[in-house]
């Protein structure tokens, strides 16, 4: 569900990726970089009061103009005029002055990052329930949410903060919806996820320990075993330590050519720390 205006036209928030205002159907509202960057700020905390200081924190850090809380003035009011273009009133989500601040009334629907969030905790309840394809299609409508760098275009402390923790949540998310997945025997299906995961985070155990047993189910085991000795190397190298025994386990398990390990219910026994 998302939010509606008095017309009927559906607002979609979208924060993970460029700033835009759009229509369900896709279509972008048209709205000024600047106005985009103040939808931003209260769109990452919606139907929550922000204070006039925080936003000019968000939006401008040190650079703020000479007159913040006028310029906050006038970008709201175009926010308005965004979110509203008949200018009739009535709209579902409103931009809602009081002292000291703004609030933005919206249905939390509407925003990709409350999407996205609320879409992986029922992942998260429906693999805890063993309904394993319903929680990967939820991770997967989660993942889908992404467009691109988060906040992209807003470059303060307080976004460059945003986005390194939204960053720890989608890889979470894509780990958790590949466990689910190789559960699943789809391992062929994320193995290139796994490969980019892998180059971008060399000493990430959990993303080698996925990738080692992806390709071990995938008939490549010599692959996976190359994974593991690449991981090793860089563990060794960068901080003198040796993988941990979740990952030897499963080193020794894959050189035995284990059987427990091709089907997918046992794959929580294979990796210990999922």
């Amino acid at each position: 569900m998302t939010t509606e205006d008095h017309r009927g036209t559906r607002m979609n928030v979208q924060l993970l990726g460029c700033i835009e205002l759009r229509t369900a159907g896709g279509d972008r509202i048209p709205a000024s970089p600047a106005v985009g960057l103040l939808l931003a700020a209260l769109a990452w905390s919606p139907n929550a009061f922000v204070a006039d200081d925080e936003l000019v924190d968000r939006l401008w850090e040190d650079g703020s103009p000479a007159h913040p809380r006028n310029a906050l003035y006038t970008l709201a009011t175009r926010l308005r005029k965004a979110l509203n273009p008949a200018g009739t009133g009535g709209a579902a989500c409103a931009v809602v002055r009081r002292r000291g601040g703004y609030l933005l009334s919206i249905d939390e629907e509407a925003i990709d990052v409350r999407r996205f969030r609320a879409r992986v905790r029922r992942a998260r309840d429906a693999a805890c329930r063993g309904t394993d394809e319903e929680a990967l299609r939820l991770y997967e409508g989660a993942l889908a949410q992404w467009r691109g760098d988060p906040l992209s275009g807003l470059r303060t402390a307080w976004a460059d903060a945003v986005r390194v923790a939204l960053s720890h949540e989608w890889r979470s998310a894509l780990l958790n919806g590949v466990e689910v997945a190789l559960r699943l025997n789809r391992h062929d299906d994320y193995l290139p996820q796994l490969h980019r995961l892998a180059a971008l985070h060399p000493l990430d155990e959990r993303v080698s320990g996925l990738l080692m047993l992806a390709l071990h189910r995938s008939g490549r085991q010599n692959e996976a075993l190359q994974c593991f000795h690449r991981l090793r190397f860089e563990l060794v190298r960068g901080l003198g330590d040796e993988p941990g025994p979740e990952l030897r386990a499963l080193h020794e398990r894959i050189l035995r050519r284990d059987e427990r390990l091709v089907t997918g219910r046992p794959l929580l026994d294979a990796l210990a720390w999922s």
